[in-house]
């Protein structure tokens, strides 16, 4: 995708799973090797946000940065990723939604041309977690960190930025149920997704 850098949420250890969630294996594949295997389909630059380097991101051939302003969560990620890409936009994912789909990130990419922010509704919410963002959004990423304002979601209601979310039913021919959108976060998240993956 020209234009577009591929942002990897990959934090590390969760209190909810009790583990490091990128260690932690759907269908065989680590969550974080599903997600960096769709992504080296899709973009040239690849960028890795992590608290701190560990064994888990070693050797690889992508960039791998820490955290900017630390233990800002998501927001704080998507702000080190959006400052170290070499790209206009970045499209962000965490590294624990182990059915990302080459074809959507490809068409929300495409979709979110002349767009600062673009998210998908789906009938829980708006998706900030898989969604594409223009450096026009630093600045204003910058001052909610200041703020300690950290909910990435209220990210659509500053006007200096020009928003597009995009309904549901724009994505359902790629992906009927949204699992794309399921993010694993709990030892039944996991049980969950195994069970989808046939595994």
């Amino acid at each position: 995708m020209i234009g577009f850098s591929g942002v990897v949420l990959a934090g590390g250890l969760s209190r909810r799973m009790g583990q490091d969630k990128r260690g932690v294996t759907v269908g065989g594949q680590t969550l974080f090797n599903r997600v960096l295997s769709v992504y080296e389909s899709v973009f040239t630059e690849i960028i890795i946000v992590v608290a701190e380097h560990s064994p888990m991101t070693e050797g690889l051939s992508h960039k791998v940065v820490t955290d900017i302003i630390p233990q800002k969560g998501p927001l704080g990620g998507l702000y080190t990723g959006l400052s170290y890409s070499g790209e206009p936009c970045v499209f962000m994912v965490a590294c624990d939604m182990p059915f990302l789909s080459i074809p959507l990130v490809r068409r929300l990419c495409d979709m979110s041309l002349n767009s600062d922010v673009l998210m998908v509704q789906l009938q829980t919410g708006v998706q900030p977690m898989q969604g594409v963002y223009s450096k026009k959004c630093l600045p204003v990423l910058k001052s909610m960190i200041e703020a300690n304002h950290l909910e990435m979601r209220d990210i659509v209601s500053r006007a200096e930025l020009v928003h597009r979310i995009i309904d549901q039913k724009e994505v359902k021919d790629l992906d009927p149920s949204f699992i794309s959108f399921m993010n694993v976060n709990t030892p039944a998240d996991l049980e969950m997704a195994n069970k989808f993956s046939g595994s």
